[in-house]
């Protein structure tokens, strides 16, 4: 029995039995454990996967009020004491992208002024992280983000496949990518039937490392997709041969450069055998699904008999859920990182995998100082 000391005498005190969660650490008292954890979200729907992450690492939600005045301007309370504890806030994206930004921003304010120790942003899918790049006249916003986060409190960021790892490096404080390979290809295994007879698809050679992580843990083949069937937003013009190249001059001409050959793209190909294979699609994001369906319809050109995608983000935008209806895909099976209750609603080929279990543990590592190396144990570079 362990044993207590008090002053100088010296006595024994049993102590109480604590609940054991199913994922292996106890329950903890959240007015003695040093750490609150916030959902820094207006609607309920955003709110489920805080409930999860709470229940499993057995603390209340903590208590605020986030919401949006008659103006739309946004507005957050904090109705508890945070002082010099650690701050989670859970901040899942809707379809509001930008509403959902504020409410971040706002709270994560509230608690700096509020004296917290620190303010931990767990963000299961990072807004933006497409526009991470400059492309023409445009702005890497990405970098913007990352700067505004900073600047509003947080110390540091939870989050899960960001769609490029290089993100990290914008911000100057630690980001910890967590990835739901582990969850999808668990799904894998154990949902589809006959999956050894499956091969990997990449839906563009910019996703074939990620579908060579998955072939290889998983033992199976890989194909990849070549070519597209639309001209890409990265081809369309821009304007830079404004003013016209054919204008009259007088004097020296200046400097003049080798004339380039324009880029044009083949119809889509498949480079390896799906005939009679089970066709696995994987990537980080999912929202507008027209190249999903047209890689589908080839793979099933090609032989293919099912045919799976594999997303860790569902956003699933516009007539997303309408189109993976009434197309050849069979399955398309997303983590809960992003709600969509309402598009599985509309179609029922949409499953979800819960990947709360490993932002809470992440959650419990943090707080407690222990090494993340543990959640990406088996995790390769490239996945």
């Amino acid at each position: 029995m362990p044993i207590r000391r008090f002053g100088g005498h010296r006595s024994l005190v049993s102590y109480s039995q604590t609940t054991k969660l199913s994922y292996g650490y106890k329950k903890m008292n959240s007015s003695r454990s040093g750490y609150r954890v916030f959902s820094a979200n207006s609607t309920a729907a955003c709110t489920e996967l805080a409930k999860k992450i709470t229940e499993r690492l057995g603390v209340e939600l903590g208590k605020s009020v986030v919401f949006q005045e008659s103006n739309t301007e946004t507005r957050v309370d904090v109705k508890e004491s945070v002082r010099g504890q650690d701050i989670f806030i859970i901040q899942t994206i809707p379809r509001d992208v930008n509403t959902a930004i504020m409410e971040l921003l706002v709270m994560a304010y509230a608690l700096k002024t509020s004296c917290a120790k620190n303010i931990i942003g767990v963000i299961p899918y990072f807004p933006y992280s497409k526009q991470c790049k400059m492309r023409k006249r445009g702005s890497i916003v990405c970098k913007l983000l990352a700067s505004m986060l900073a600047k509003a409190g947080l110390t540091h960021i939870i989050t899960m496949d960001l769609h490029q790892k290089e993100i990290q490096g914008f911000f100057n404080f630690p980001v910890d990518n967590l990835r739901a390979s582990p969850f999808l290809i668990q799904y894998i295994q154990e949902e589809i039937p006959d999956y050894r007879n499956a091969i990997i698809v990449a839906k563009s050679p910019s996703a074939a490392k990620r579908a060579q992580s998955y072939a290889e843990r998983l033992r199976l083949g890989l194909a990849v997709m070549h070519g597209d069937a639309h001209h890409s937003e990265s081809d369309m013009a821009d304007g830079r041969h404004s003013p016209p190249l054919s204008r009259t001059t007088t004097g020296h001409t200046g400097l003049e450069l080798p004339v380039m050959m324009a880029k044009e793209k083949p119809p889509i190909t498949v480079v390896g055998d799906v005939g009679g294979r089970i066709a696995i699609i994987v990537d980080d994001i999912i929202d507008d699904v027209e190249g999903f369906v047209a890689a589908a319809e080839i793979l099933k050109e090609r032989g293919a008999y099912k045919i799976y995608i594999m997303a860790t983000h569902g956003l699933l935008s516009a007539e997303a859920p309408r189109l993976i209806e009434e197309s050849a895909i069979d399955e398309v099976v997303v983590t809960n990182t992003v709600p969509h209750e309402v598009q599985k609603l509309q179609c029922p080929k949409i499953k979800t995998v819960d990947v709360s279990m490993i932002l809470a543990e992440a959650i419990r590592r943090i707080h407690n100082g222990e090494s993340m190396a543990y959640l990406f144990r088996n995790i390769a570079v490239d996945d």
